[in-house]
């Protein structure tokens, strides 16, 4: 096998896996804390995927198998769960989200419901007559399609807003609405230039600014934001994990964490009150060159390493934008555009650079890529440092991944390249009808998303949500990958069918796969005694279930090293 690249096997449950270390199986010497029994045990264990109850004792799974041969780890002391053929699983990791960000977004203005103009503009009016002492009104989740070319005006937030200044994130966060105060707050002119990989939408006629901010654009105004102290960040992460919790999450990848955030994550988990594990991206500035870039990382890196459930090694790094606001960087041009291929945040000689030097001091690299070409360069550049710096077992990631050139598919496997999806996306909503295929064409709207075909080239793939830009239920983007289809819909009308998962593949992308995305599939991602207890319970069989049903299940149970972090009272009354 070629150096570098993880073993994969699991050819007869149907998805591939990394190999996971040799763990001794011994007799018991005493007896479980917790007995989960008569269940679905669906183990993510190419090996032994399925079996009937596990063992806990100190944190760790002690035994994992039939129900008969659990009754020896059962003492006068041992907690015994009945779980009457309820599925238990590896608990779920989410490969990419935006946990402390989110965090802070569910104390503000929430338009993500929203479906019309109109439903925004009353939101923000009622949300601002709420909150007179707030000096700036702030908020998020609009959603591109509800705006002629994706771009809301001014003068709609003026109406909402007429007495301070207000900023609203995009559903996506690679654009900002903002409103005329903010604009003459940030000095936000009509000959004000755009900045390096930033657009500042403006009125086709008088050239003034719309009030629509794309990518770095968005920080003319966001510098001007009041900043969150301290204890609103660490509130703002136990919000986030409550909810990640909630939903059976047990690991989860902050994709771009600064050194505030770093803070925060790092308070909580000096304490031992994380209540899951957390691997943060160390945000980069494109504007830092590389050796200054890469000296501020390494200090970040000595100053919190060492901890119990938070990680502190890989880098973020943002190849390009999005599709839909046309800044994602493809290799033909979009539609309807002349020669407009979009823009990539580094020229590709700059980000090799990047990219070997944080691979050489050690750190993986995460890389947010949406477009064919910005996937190609950022393919590139890992090859380059693989090349520069040597064969290791780095497991690189790229996030998103919406358009891959077909040719670049079998790369992923052949570099070693951990591909994250957000299956969530995977389907034909207006983001794709109205912005997305009309820019790109049928043929190369084919290769949108294409799962499928990335798991059959033998790539490892991970699961992740980008929250809060979608929902942060993994059952939710599982449904989505399996059907390719909106959840609560009864049609059968699957969008490139030819890209649909089967369940197996889906869970493995949220547990041993999303694992091994942050070197962890040792110690998680897979029920197997020796292992962290780390694990879910669901309210059904969900092999059993249609498909269609996957979103409507509920997790009764979540346990993070043998401990509940989240249970359903309507299923455990007592605490454990």
């Amino acid at each position: 096998m070629r150096r570098g690249l993880p073993a994969v096997g699991a050819i007869a449950l149907g998805f591939f896996v990394p190999s996971a270390c040799h763990i001794e199986r011994r007799p018991p010497t005493v007896s479980a804390d917790l007995v989960l029994r008569h269940a679905a045990v669906w183990t993510a264990n190419p090996a032994r995927p399925w079996a009937d109850a596990v063992a806990i004792r100190e944190g760790h799974l002690v035994y994992v198998g039939e129900d008969g041969g659990v009754d020896r780890y059962i003492g006068a002391a041992t907690r015994v769960l009945d779980l009457a053929g309820r599925t238990v699983l590896p608990g779920f990791q989410d490969s990419h989200a935006h946990p402390l960000s989110g965090g802070l977004e569910l104390g503000e203005c929430n338009l993500y419901e929203a479906e019309t103009p109109e439903e925004i503009e009353g939101a923000i009016r009622a949300y601002a007559t709420l909150h007179p002492d707030l000096s700036w009104i702030r908020g998020n989740g609009w959603q591109l399609p509800v705006f002629p070319d994706a771009n809301p005006r001014k003068e709609v937030l003026d109406r909402a807003v007429p007495d301070r200044p207000a900023f609203f994130s995009a559903a996506d966060g690679h654009s900002a609405w903002v409103n005329s105060r903010a604009l003459v707050i940030a000095g936000v002119r009509r000959e004000t230039p755009d900045p390096p990989n930033g657009r500042i939408e403006r009125d086709p006629r008088s050239g003034e600014p719309t009030g629509t901010l794309r990518e770095s654009a968005i920080a003319l105004v966001a510098e001007k934001l009041p900043e969150y102290t301290a204890a609103e960040r660490i509130g703002a992460v136990r919000r986030a994990l409550a909810e990640a919790n909630r939903v059976g999450i047990t690991s989860i990848t902050d994709a771009d964490a600064g050194p505030e955030y770093l803070e925060a994550y790092a308070t909580l988990d000096r304490r031992n009150e994380l209540t899951a594990r957390v691997t943060a991206a160390l945000h980069t500035d494109a504007q830092v060159p590389v050796e200054a870039m890469a000296a501020r990382l390494r200090a970040l890196r000595a100053r919190y390493r060492g901890g119990s459930r938070l990680s502190v090694n890989t880098v973020k790094l943002f190849a390009d934008g999005v599709i839909e606001a046309r800044t994602a960087a493809l290799l033909a041009p979009y539609l309807g555009t002349g020669n407009d291929t979009g823009e990539l945040v580094y020229q590709p000689a700059d980000l090799a650079a990047r990219v070997a030097a944080f691979d050489r001091d050690g750190f993986q690299i995460h890389v947010h890529a949406i477009g064919d070409r910005a996937i190609r360069v950022s393919l590139d550049a890992l090859a380059q440092a693989r090349q520069v710096n040597g064969a290791r077992d780095t497991r690189p990631v790229i996030a998103h991944l919406e358009l891959i050139d077909p040719a670049d598919i079998a790369r992923f496997r052949e570099l070693g390249v951990v591909a994250s999806f957000q299956p969530m996306w995977a389907l034909a909503d207006e983001y794709i009808t109205k912005l997305t295929e009309p820019a790109l064409g049928p043929a190369r709207s084919r290769w949108l998303y294409p799962i499928g075909s990335v798991m059959q080239s033998g790539a490892v793939v991970a699961g992740g949500s980008d929250w809060t830009v979608s929902s942060l239920n993994p059952l939710d983007a599982i449904q989505v990958g399996v059907t390719r289809e909106a959840l609560d819909t009864g049609a059968n009308h699957p969008w490139i069918p030819e890209e649909r998962v089967d369940l197996p593949r889906m869970l493995a992308a949220y547990t041993i796969g999303a694992a091994f995305a942050t070197h962890a599939e040792r110690e998680t991602g897979s029920l197997e005694p020796g292992k962290l207890a780390d694990l879910v319970v669901l309210d059904r069989n969900l092999f059993a279930a249609p498909v269609k049903e996957i979103h409507l299940t509920r997790v009764l149970l979540t346990l993070l090293e043998g401990h509940a972090v989240w249970s359903d009272t309507s299923f455990i009354r007592e605490p454990l």
